[in-house]
């Protein structure tokens, strides 16, 4: 059978009891286990300590999400505080969708930078580790735009079309049936990223936070052309969409860091301690076994 479209889930909510499973929150959830579980398993691989992603995560996720949504309301204010908008409490309630991995990258980045010191830890080892797990993470969290029928682009016949609900369509756009699925090409992106991510590290053995850059780097240059094919209102600037701005000037930031980081600080880290920081407190069923008088 020739896929003809891409159908669109009928609901997005499943309601238990009093207790409504979103899509969008689910989604989100099970990509951030995803790449705390990845980034556990690279991050000991370098060297590091079980378990210390998870310590870090419990920092730069709750930082990351505020950050993510800060990012949405303030872009897009007009959806909550122009004129018949949704408010602040429609601002508050992110499980409705809306969060900028711009601003979730940042500030979640310095969750993870409070995580790391209170590790006693480098942060560049760190964000290389985690780098493919939060490539991983964003593909499984796009998903939700599907469920929720949003950020979806222009209206195409390729086989491959979303179909969306008529309520669901921006005005003007009422007489198309399906778009392109914007959701789906960035996960695929994403996805691609993650393995080219691995690939690049396990090859050219980066370090200093020169996979985190790689990231940001192929991400932006996904998110312009994805970005351009959008068709839900959006501030503009110089008659280009505010995300595409980001993306252009965030990416060659990155693309700067990674060339001149290359030259200056080929190689990985010898160590992923911080100078001068105080050792990991002892295990102490390690104390244990050193407190044990010699056998004989």
């Amino acid at each position: 059978m020739i896929l003809a479209s891409i159908p669109s889930p009928d609901q997005g909510v499943w309601n238990l009891g009093p207790l409504p499973l979103r899509a969008y929150a689910l989604l989100i959830v099970a990509g951030i286990v995803v790449a705390v579980w990845l980034g556990n398993r690279r991050y000991v691989a370098r060297g590091g300590t079980p378990g210390t992603i998870t310590d870090i995560a419990i920092w730069a996720v709750p930082f990351g999400i505020v950050g993510g949504r800060l990012y949405h309301v303030i872009t897009d204010w007009q959806i909550y505080f122009a004129e018949g908008g949704k408010g602040f409490v429609g601002a508050l309630r992110i499980w409705d969708g809306g969060l900028g991995i711009w601003g979730a990258v940042a500030l979640g980045g310095v969750g993870a930078w409070i995580g790391a010191r209170r590790n006693g830890i480098l942060l560049p080892p760190v964000g290389d580790a985690i780098a493919p797990g939060i490539a991983v993470a964003q593909a499984i969290g796009r998903w939700g735009n599907w469920f929720n029928q949003e950020l979806f682009g222009a209206p195409t016949d390729l086989p491959w079309g979303l179909e969306i609900s008529v309520e669901n369509r921006p005005a003007g756009y009422e007489q198309y049936a399906t778009f392109h699925p914007t959701f789906l090409y960035e996960s695929l992106w994403l996805i691609g990223i993650a393995l080219v991510l691995v690939w690049a590290d396990r090859r050219y053995q980066m370090g200093h936070g020169r996979v985190f850059a790689l990231y940001i780097a192929l991400y932006c240059s996904g998110r312009i052309w994805i970005e351009a094919l959008r068709i839900d209102t959006a501030n503009t600037v110089l008659g280009l969409r505010l995300n595409v701005w980001t993306a252009l000037l965030v990416g060659l930031a990155a693309l700067g860091y990674l060339v001149i980081s290359s030259r200056l600080r080929p190689g990985r880290e010898e160590v992923l301690t911080r100078p001068g920081a105080d050792p990991p407190p002892l295990d102490p069923a390690d104390a244990v076994e050193e407190d044990r008088p010699p056998i004989g």
